[in-house]
């Protein structure tokens, strides 16, 4: 299994495909950041993963572009399902429970915008901040639901936090092939931005479990939002659009330069 699963990762073709992936995730972030500061601007719109796919399917030939990023993600999430099971192809060591663990864990999240954007690409594609909220409230009908909202929000919150950690301590230089200070100045902030906007959506999870409103779990277009509420919000907004969007960018940094 491992010998096939290596002679995946050494086909130079599925590599360049799922590099792809990193560009796609690319420009969702740069469109989840743009619809974030038009919000702040007092524009309407959605400021997640839905909201970036539904921009995508507006423009023409917007379905045809749903299918590609569709396969992009779908290739990247079986490199990350790879490299869970035999480490990354440019080294050597041997594969840690916590590399296992985040490698496995990118494989769920890719395959869930792949499905995500499948379901776009055929013109059934639905708000996340309505799937969620619904989800939300059926978790809250029974004690088990009302752990499991716990425990993903928990899972948000450690997520965002390891991400702002990566950030401010620039772990993530480790992941480049050659990086250099324009990689490190968008690592650093796209990181903490990211990490910020993933508590936020932790956060938002337990007020909507102890407020009994499902209605609060909205995602990250929810905790996006929340930020327009508080004071200087409009300012805080903007700040948080433009480091998701610097996210994006450094999605391009890792797809001509991350070690795969």
């Amino acid at each position: 299994m491992n010998a096939q699963a290596s002679d995946i990762v050494q086909n130079p073709w599925f590599e360049r495909l799922a590099r792809c992936g990193h560009i796609v995730s690319g420009v969702l972030h740069l469109l989840i950041g743009y619809i974030a500061i038009r919000i702040a601007l007092g524009k309407g719109g959605s400021a997640d993963q839905s909201g970036a796919f539904r921009e995508l399917t507006s423009k023409t030939g917007g379905t045809l572009v749903m299918w590609v990023v569709m396969v992009a993600f779908l290739a990247l999430a079986v490199w990350r399902l790879v490299e869970g099971a035999v480490g990354k192809r440019s080294e050597s060591k041997e594969v840690s429970v916590m590399d296992r663990v985040k490698a496995f864990s990118l494989a769920v999240l890719y395959f869930a915008f792949a499905w995500s954007a499948f379901t776009f690409a055929k013109g059934a594609g639905k708000s996340s901040s309505e799937q969620n909220a619904g989800l939300t409230a059926r978790a809250m009908e029974s004690g088990i639901g009302k752990l499991a909202i716990v425990v993903v929000a928990g899972v948000f919150i450690g997520v965002g936090g390891y991400h702002c950690y990566k950030g401010i301590s620039k772990k993530f230089m480790k992941d480049l092939k050659s990086p250099g200070t324009v990689e490190e100045t968008l690592g650093t902030i796209g990181y903490t931005a990211k990490g910020l906007a993933l508590i936020g959506i932790g956060v938002l999870f337990i007020a909507a479990l102890f407020t009994e409103d499902p209605g609060k779990a909205t995602g990250m277009d929810g905790a996006l939002k929340t930020l327009r509420e508080q004071a200087f919000g409009t300012i805080l907004l903007v700040v948080a659009g433009f480091g998701i969007a610097i996210y994006g960018l450094y999605s391009f940094v890792m797809a001509k330069s991350a070690k795969m």
